[in-house]
C-alpha cells in the first residue's frame, strides 16, 4: 500500500531549474571552448610559403575552402618546431599544428597538386569543401551571448522572478513574509476549536461582530477598534484565539511574526510595514496578526546597544505610521500577541492603535477541564479518566502544558502496550513532565538515601500541619531529574495571598534543612534549591509586598519591568536595613520549623522508615501517622481520593518502574535535593 501511494506520488515530473544547473552549463561551454582551442595550433602563410612548405615535404593533408579561397594544411611535428615557440608546440601532446593560406584560385591548387604527385613531394589527400559562414561568428558570439544570459537570469532571480513561491531576492527583500489564510481555506479555526478562554473569546467575539455587521455600529456613530492586544504567559492561546476570530468572522487573516519585519538591511522592517498594510487594504475586510510584537514594538531609547542601531526604531515608527493612517472604518483589524507588554512602546498601546487590551490569562479550573476535553476526543481512554481529576491534579497549567500532559500519556500508554489510555498514564505523563525521568540506576549510599529521607520527611511533617501551606501528594527519595528527592504539593488556586500564608509556605520549605540539622546532627548541600527559593519569597516579602515589620507598607518592584538599570530606588542604609528584615524572616521560620518537628519527632521518624523502605510515600501514609489535618479542603478530598487503597499498593523496596502506576503528581514540585 505505501509503494503505491508512493508512485502515485511520483507520476507526475515536474521540472524545476535550480541555479547549480547553470553554473554547471557556463562551466562546461567555457570549458569546451577553451578545450576546442587548445585542440589546435595555426599559424597564417602566403601562399608561395605554402608551396614550399608542401614542397619540403612538410604536409600531410590538405583541406580547400572553395568559397573562402583559402587552404588549410595539417603539417607534420619536425616542420612545426620550426614554425612555432616551444612554448606554443610540443610534440607528443595531443595538438594538431595547422597553416592556413590563401589561394589564388581553385584551378591553381589543382594545377599544384598534381605537380606535388608526380613529383611525389606530397601524397596525401586533398579535400574540397566549402567553410561554414557561422561558426566563426558562433565561437565569436557565443560567450558574448552567454554573459547577456547569465546576467538576465541572475536579474530574474534578485527581483523575485525564479524564487518560486514565497521566495525573492534582492529586489524582494522589502515584502512582507505574512502567511495569509484565505476565508475559502478549508482549515478553519473557530471558537469550538478553543477550549476555555470564555473571558478572552467574550471580548474578541465583539471584534467577529464588527468585521460581520460593521453598519449596526458605525450607523450609531460608533468607531470600528483599529486593534486589539492579546496578553498573557506562552502557550495559553493567544495565536488559536487570533485564528478563532478570523474564522468566525470569515475574513482573510494574514499571521506572520514581530521578528519577521527586522533584517540587516537599513530600511527593509519599515518596507515590509507598509507592504504588509498595502495587501491588508487590498484584501480589506481582513485581520492582521502579529504574533510576538515585543520583538519589533520594544519602547524607544532603550536599546540595550547604545544607540548603536536604530532599524528596529525605524520600523516601529512605520508601524505606528500605517496604524494611524487607513481610515477608521477601512475594515483592518490588527491583532497582537505578546507576553511581555510591560516592555511595549507607550505610543504603540495607546487608544487608537491598540485600543484594547484582552488579558489571557493561565486556565481556570473549568477551562482546564474544558480544555482536557477537547484533546481527550483524540486519544483513546477508558472509564477511569476523568478529566475534572485531571483538571484539578494540573494547577497552572497551560493549554499548551496540557496537551502535552494528554501526549505524553498516550506515548507512556504505548511504550507499556496498552490498548487504551488510563488514568495511572495520565498521572505518570504529569509526575515526568515536572519533575523528569526517574534515575533508579543512579548510585547513591546507604548514608545519602537516609539523608534524604530525613530531609523529604521533614517537609511532608511541616506542611501536614501548617495551615497555609500546600497539601501534600507525594514524596519520593527516588532520583528524578535533577533532584536526589522531591516533594510533590497541590497548591490552592488563590488570588491573593496573607502574609500567613508567605510564612506557612517558607516554614515548609525550609522543613528539610532543619530536619537534617536536628535529626542527623550536620547539613547538607541538598537543601540548596529550598534555600534559593526561601530567600527569594522573603525577599520579595520586603521589597515588593511591604510585608516586614519595620519596612511596613514599602515596595520597590518596578511594573515597567525595567529593574531600574544600574541603580537602586534606595540607599546603602535601606538596604542593609532589607537584608536584616530577610534574615530575620528566614531564621524566625527556621527556628518555628524546628519546633514543630521536634514536637512531632516520632511520626518524623516514621514516615523516614517508611520512605526508606519503599521509596515513595502518599497522602494517606502520612494521614495514618498524624492523622486528618485540622483544615482539610477540597484539594485533600481529591488527594485522599486518589491515593493507594491500602498500604500494600505502594510499591515495596527494590521495585520497578510500574511501582509509580500509583502515583498522583500535582503540578508544582519541590524539589528538596536538587
Amino acid at each position: 500500500m505505501g509503494k503505491d501511494s508512493n508512485k502515485g506520488k511520483r507520476g507526475g515530473f515536474t521540472f524545476r531549474f535550480n541555479m547549480y544547473w547553470m553554473y554547471l552549463i557556463i562551466f562546461l561551454i567555457l570549458g569546451g571552448i577553451y578545450m576546442y582551442q587548445q585542440n589546435e595550433i595555426e599559424k597564417q602563410v602566403n601562399w608561395t610559403e605554402f608551396q614550399k612548405y608542401v614542397e619540403a615535404g612538410g604536409v600531410k593533408e590538405i583541406t580547400v575552402f572553395s568559397n573562402k579561397r583559402e587552404a588549410e594544411a595539417v603539417i607534420t611535428d619536425s616542420l612545426a618546431q620550426q614554425l612555432f615557440h616551444d612554448n606554443e608546440f610540443a610534440p607528443g601532446k595531443g595538438i594538431i599544428p595547422k597553416i592556413i593560406a590563401g589561394i589564388p584560385s581553385t584551378e591553381t591548387i589543382d594545377n599544384a597538386a598534381r605537380q606535388w604527385h608526380e613529383s611525389g613531394v606530397f601524397t596525401g589527400t586533398i579535400e574540397y569543401t566549402r567553410a561554414s559562414d557561422y561558426s566563426g561568428m558562433f565561437w565569436t558570439i557565443a560567450p558574448v551571448l552567454l554573459l547577456i544570459f547569465f546576467w538576465i537570469f541572475m536579474f530574474r532571480r534578485m527581483s523575485g522572478g525564479g524564487a518560486g513561491p514565497g521566495g525573492g531576492g534582492v529586489f524582494s527583500v522589502g515584502k512582507a513574509k505574512a502567511q495569509l489564510f484565505d476565508k475559502d481555506s478549508d482549515k478553519k479555526v473557530t471558537f469550538d476549536d478553543v477550549a476555555g478562554l470564555s473571558e478572552a473569546k467574550t471580548e474578541v467575539a465583539e471584534i467577529v461582530q464588527f468585521l460581520k455587521d460593521p453598519n449596526s455600529y458605525t450607523n450609531l456613530g460608533g468607531r470600528i477598534p483599529k486593534g486589539a492586544l492579546l496578553v498573557g504567559p506562552p502557550g495559553t492561546g493567544k495565536t488559536l484565539l487570533a485564528k478563532a476570530v478570523a474564522g468566525e468572522a470569515d475574513v482573510p487573516f494574514f499571521s506572520l511574526s514581530g521578528s519577521d519585519f527586522v533584517e540587516m538591511f537599513v530600511g527593509v522592517g519599515a518596507s515590509r510595514v507598509r507592504d504588509l498594510f498595502r495587501q491588508a487594504k487590498e484584501k480589506a475586510p481582513c485581520i492582521v496578526f502579529i504574533d510576538e510584537i515585543d520583538a519589533v514594538g520594544r519602547a524607544r531609547g532603550k536599546n540595550p546597544n547604545m544607540g548603536s542601531n536604530d532599524e528596529r526604531e525605524n520600523t516601529l515608527n512605520q508601524l505606528l505610521t500605517e496604524m494611524d493612517g487607513f481610515g477608521a472604518n477601512s475594515g483592518v483589524i490588527i491583532l497582537a500577541a505578546t507576553n511581555r507588554a510591560d516592555i511595549l512602546d507607550k505610543a504603540l498601546m495607546r487608544a487608537g492603535r491598540f485600543d484594547r487590551q484582552i488579558y489571557v490569562e493561565l486556565p481556570e479550573l473549568n477551562d482546564r477541564k474544558e480544555i482536557f476535553n477537547v484533546h481527550l476526543k483524540k486519544i483513546k481512554i477508558d472509564e477511569s479518566v476523568d478529566a475534572d481529576l485531571l483538571a484539578r491534579q494540573t494547577p497552572g497549567f497551560s493549554g499548551a502544558d496540557i496537551a502535552n500532559v494528554c501526549n505524553e500519556a498516550a506515548l507512556i500508554a504505548a511504550r507499556h502496550k496498552k490498548e487504551v489510555v488510563q488514568k495511572e498514564d495520565f498521572m505518570n505523563a504529569v509526575d515526568r513532565i515536572i519533575g523528569g525521568l526517574e534515575k533508579r540506576s543512579k548510585i547513591t549510599t546507604e548514608e545519602e538515601r537516609r539523608s534524604i529521607a530525613v530531609h523529604e520527611a521533614g517537609h511532608a511533617t511541616i506542611s501536614w500541619h501548617l495551615q497555609y501551606a500546600n497539601p501534600l501528594v507525594k514524596v519520593t527519595i527516588v532520583p528524578r531529574g535533577k533532584a536526589l528527592g522531591a516533594a510533590w504539593y497541590l497548591p490552592e488556586e488563590r488570588q491573593i495571598t496573607t502574609t500567613q500564608a508567605m510564612l506557612d509556605e517558607i516554614c515548609s520549605t525550609l522543613g528539610g534543612r532543619a530536619a537534617e540539622e536536628l535529626f542527623l546532627g550536620r547539613i547538607s548541600t541538598g537543601a540548596a534549591n529550598d534555600l534559593e527559593r526561601v530567600t527569594k519569597q522573603a525577599y520579595a516579602m520586603v521589597v515588593y509586598y511591604g510585608m516586614s515589620q519595620n519596612l511596613p507598607n514599602l515596595s520597590y518592584y518596578d511594573s515597567t519591568g525595567q529593574d531600574y538599570g544600574f541603580t537602586k530606588p534606595y540607599g546603602e542604609e535601606r538596604a542593609a536595613l532589607i537584608d536584616k528584615e530577610i534574615s530575620q524572616i528566614i531564621a524566625e521560620q527556621y527556628e518555628r520549623a524546628k519546633e514543630i518537628l521536634n514536637k512531632y519527632a516520632d511520626g518524623h521518624k516514621q514516615l523516614t522508615d517508611v520512605l526508606l523502605s519503599r521509596e515513595v510515600i502518599y497522602t494517606d501514609d502520612v494521614e495514618r501517622i498524624f492523622g486528618p489535618r485540622p483544615w482539610r479542603s477540597r484539594t485533600d478530598e481529591i488527594l485522599s481520593l486518589n491515593a493507594p487503597a491500602d498500604e500494600n499498593s505502594a510499591p515495596a523496596d527494590g521495585c520497578d518502574k510500574s511501582a509509580d502506576d500509583n502515583i498522583v503528581p500535582p503540578p508544582v514540585p519541590e524539589d528538596a535535593n536538587k
